[in-house]
């Protein structure tokens, strides 16, 4: 068989070549959502949403007190409807702050715990992700009200979406590399495209969620650290405004979605 002829058969063989890809790759996508669907029958997050509840209620602190008069950004001990309100304006902080950062801010003001070890899963952090899940947990099934009046949350939009373009690093990654367009994938996981609401709102309100790999349940702060991480960034500190940025780039866009979290990950 001359050159010619072996480059003709082997174009006549793509078609079918490509449809034994993509049959492969339906079947795995199959395998991915049965899996899902098996792990979704009892949610470990409920453990953290106990905890945190208990924290919530429980004196601690120098200052023996509780968490019961924290301001979620709907007044003193409203828990439910505060975490799809968050990332917002808090006047007494004079900042925008997301659901851990305030959590942080209550138990330094209220409690008089300081904590100083803000490193994921370490520490007073460990009660932050178990508190932040029993937050997340009263809104579940609300839909998504991040606020846009005051102008340093209209500021931080802005921002959040100049880093979620910006690219850098030594893969000149963006968090748009993955997360702008439909039907991304990475080892046949889908890759939401957060510049739309309805995956953005989903991916906005998966965050707790409790990581079957690797038996650990992450808040959103772990997510766009791990994120950072996978695009070779430097590690952005617990609350910082770039993360902060992104949660309310994310949430503004994914406006009117149901919250899932705390949702469960493979």
């Amino acid at each position: 068989m001359n050159k010619h002829n072996k480059t003709a058969v082997l174009l006549a063989a793509l078609p079918l070549m490509f449809s034994s890809l993509a049959s492969a790759q339906t079947q795995a996508e199959k395998d991915i959502d049965k899996y899902r669907e098996m792990i979704a029958d009892g949610n470990p997050a409920d453990l953290w949403d106990a905890k945190g509840e208990a924290l919530w209620k429980k004196k601690a602190g120098p200052k023996n007190a509780s968490l019961e008069q924290c301001d979620l950004g709907l007044g003193p001990g409203v828990v439910k409807g505060a975490y799809v309100s968050l990332p917002r304006y808090f006047a007494d902080a004079n900042k925008v702050m997301d659901l851990e950062v305030r959590l942080s801010y209550c138990m330094k003001t209220l409690q008089g715990i300081d904590v100083k070890d803000q490193d994921y899963n370490k520490g007073d952090h460990k009660n932050i992700i178990a508190l932040a899940t029993y937050v997340a947990a009263a809104s579940q099934g609300m839909p998504v009200n991040v606020p846009q009046a005051h102008p340093e949350e209209k500021r931080l939009y802005e921002t959040g979406k100049i880093a979620f373009f910006y690219r850098a690093g030594p893969y000149d990654f963006s968090c748009a590399t993955c997360h702008n367009a439909d039907d991304k994938r990475i080892r046949l996981q889908g890759l939401p495209n957060l510049t739309k609401n309805e995956p953005a709102g989903r991916a906005f309100t998966s965050w707790p969620a409790y990581r079957v790999s690797n038996s650990q349940l992450w808040p959103m702060q772990k997510r766009i650290d791990d994120c950072y991480r996978l695009q070779r960034f430097p590690a952005p500190k617990f609350g910082s405004e770039a993360t902060i940025a992104l949660s309310v780039y994310m949430g503004v866009n994914g406006k009117g979605v149901k919250s899932l979290a705390p949702s469960i990950k493979r």
